[in-house]
């Protein structure tokens, strides 16, 4: 099965959960800013402003894993 990993206090898990299809270009760019690409994808980011900024830009294709 799959592992777990242990997540730090300074980062944040990120799953795409809307496709970039029919989006905005720099939608689709934030997504793959944030190294999402395919639907149900996740990714463990630092947890910075920037990276909250870009989160937020596309809060309606993603969702934060606690």
């Amino acid at each position: 099965m799959a592992e777990k990993k242990a997540q730090t206090a300074g980062t944040v898990t990120v799953e795409q959960t809307g496709s970039a299809i029919r989006r905005p270009a720099d939608q689709r760019a934030t997504l793959i800013g944030l190294g999402l690409n395919k639907m149900h994808r996740r990714r463990i980011l630092e947890d910075t402003p920037s990276v909250r900024g870009m989160i937020a830009k596309v809060r309606h294709l993603v969702r934060i894993i606690e």
